[in-house]
């Protein structure tokens, strides 16, 4: 397929809000498309060269393609700089001086050149990356270049995820989204969405459960829990089960595997590995010589060996000093499950079976440590339990079904948890993880901040829905980092994905990146909210920079809450 014709198809997608319209056309150009081109179709419409667990990305700024926008049309930068002010997309300032042309590229050959331009590396590399984008540019027609110059700073602005792509190839299929969930539950176990649509366009859906087994290398979308308002209810709805401590870490699924580089993902499949030069020597505390675990990576304090909190624990993540950071924050992780062991999957054995095989293959050590757990039929044992790990500082306890397999994702009654009903963080029975869709300017103090106040949503499918504003909760430092993080994905116009009434639309919109933790006192019901709902005094629990969008709280979940508040 030639560039030009895939752009025509982006134009089109662009074009409409509706949901089924957006997802008949993906249907028709994955038809269109041949076996050999359709996963790179996938990964350019999401606006990326490879899963997003492979961490491939361009490290280019909006002022770096400005300047490749300079370059490629031969036009001064402050001429780009005054269009891109009034239009507020990249891709509009070029179109606007791409030059008309018959030529007709490859997609294949675009996508080869963007994938070298994001792994040029060392001294030089960013002049090198504007150079070589000024030339791919320079090389394509008008409406090829929009969306071209889109993607380095992962602005495509099409209005979709991977959730819509599924639809889509189960439209292209059999005319409706009746295969929807069988590619998604291949998809939940192989997150390689260009991948999946290649075997999907080759063999249909009857071969894709082949490929729906965990391998090392290859991240599983975590097993979540659900949220349920006694233990008493805990009880009536799932039988016996097992207690076992909630910790305030960050999840993390060590895949290990004997003369192979180790890797670890966080439950967004972002690869953190280098956080953790302790896993090292893994393999001594190992029985087996291949395995992927879950755990939680819990920070201690060196002196007194107390877990510390989860800001603590994410000062990991910086990527300079790691050495020095690591001494200053210890780790231990907390193991609670195994999905791969000596290369058998064991997602489909019963949590019992799964934990027998947990004590088997890690030896006693202090950095992987087994998750203490009990097996009981009654709920005054599971509130004995979680007010003795509150006491403890954890945060009180995960009650799951004891013959459950691991399903990844948050589905069922086989894994919830249960915090205090009333708490240092609010009135709500839990926090809820929302995404920030936009901010205005502060008044007064806030004014030299940037932000003061940031409106959020929670996700409904591929849309995202208000549900409130805050403005409480932050520190001055808070207060800056945010204006800091929001500035970097600020659009002009309102993201297609975004319900929001007039009334609450902010000064500033940004793409749906940003995820915060927020405490409430109350859900209450809401006409003004797009999602039906508001919180009742939310205000900052924390920044949630473990978590993508996608990974946001639901509707659903929400509508969960308010019955359960």
């Amino acid at each position: 397929m030639k560039l030009h014709e895939l752009a025509d198809y982006l134009n089109r997608l662009e074009s409409t809000s509706s949901r089924i319209e957006i997802t008949k056309i993906l249907s028709e150009l994955f038809d269109h498309s041949t076996k050999n081109e359709i996963k790179i179709i996938v990964n350019m419409l999401l606006g990326r060269l490879a899963p997003s667990y492979e961490n491939i990305v361009f490290n280019l700024a909006d002022k770096m393609v400005i300047r490749a926008l300079a370059e490629a049309y031969d036009r001064p930068l402050v001429e780009i700089v005054s269009e891109y002010k009034k239009h507020g997309d990249l891709g509009t300032v070029a179109q606007l001086f791409a030059v008309p042309s018959d030529a007709s590229v490859e997609i294949k050959i675009v996508f080869e050149k963007l994938r070298a331009l994001a792994q040029d590396e060392g001294e030089g590399s960013q002049e090198r990356k504007i150079s070589s984008l000024a030339e791919l540019l320079r090389s394509l027609d008008p409406l090829s270049a929009r969306y071209i110059a889109r993607i380095p700073v992962g602005k495509l602005r099409l209005g979709f995820s991977d959730k819509t792509v599924i639809d889509a190839l189960s439209w292209m299929e059999v005319g409706d989204k009746s295969k929807s969930k069988v590619i998604e539950s291949v998809y939940q176990v192989t997150p390689d969405i260009g991948m999946i649509a290649e075997i999907f366009k080759e063999y249909g859906s009857k071969n894709l459960y082949k490929h729906a087994a965990p391998r090392t290398g290859i991240p599983v979308m975590p097993m979540l829990a659900q949220r349920l308002k006694s233990p008493t209810e805990m009880i009536k709805k799932m039988g016996k089960v097992a207690i076992e401590p909630k910790f305030d870490g960050l999840r993390t699924l060590i895949h290990y595997k004997k003369g192979e580089t180790l890797k670890v993902f966080t439950r967004n499949l972002n690869e953190i590995s280098a956080m953790f030069p302790e896993l090292s020597v893994i393999g001594s505390q190992l029985t087996v010589d291949e395995v992927v675990l879950d755990c939680e990576a819990v920070g201690l304090d060196p002196d007194t060996a107390k877990m510390a909190n989860f800001q603590t624990t994410m000062k990991r993540r910086r990527k300079h000093g790691i050495g020095k950071t690591s001494k200053k924050i210890p780790l231990r992780f907390q193991v609670f499950d195994v999905i791969l062991s000596g290369g058998i999957n064991m997602m489909n054995e019963p949590y019992i079976k799964r934990r027998e095989e947990l004590a088997r293959v890690i030896k006693p050590g202090s950095l992987l440590v087994v998750d203490a757990y009990q097996i009981t039929s009654d709920a005054s044992q599971i509130e004995h339990e979680h007010k003795k790990y509150l006491e403890l500082g954890l945060e009180g306890v995960i009650v799951k079904k004891v013959d459950s397999k691991y399903v990844p994702g948050r589905t069922g009654w086989r894994w919830v948890k249960m915090k205090e009903i009333e708490s240092a963080q609010g009135k709500l029975a839990d926090t809820v993880d929302a995404v920030i869709m936009g901010y205005s300017s502060g008044k007064g103090k806030r004014a030299g901040f940037g932000v003061g106040q940031f409106l959020v949503g929670v996700r409904d499918k591929d849309l995202y829905k208000t549900i409130s504003k805050v403005g409480t909760g932050l520190s001055d430092d808070e207060f800056r980092k945010l204006n800091k993080m929001l500035s970097a994905i600020g659009v002009k116009e309102k993201p297609k994905e975004y319900i929001v009434s007039k009334t609450l639309e902010p000064d500033f919109w940004v793409v749906p990146k940003v995820v915060v933790e927020l405490a409430a006192d109350e859900i209450t019901k809401s006409p003004n909210y797009s999602a039906g709902f508001s919180l009742r005094f939310p205000r900052l629990a924390r920044f949630r920079e473990d978590k993508s969008a996608v990974q946001a709280t639901t509707l659903k979940e929400i509508k969960n809450l308010y019955k359960i508040s």
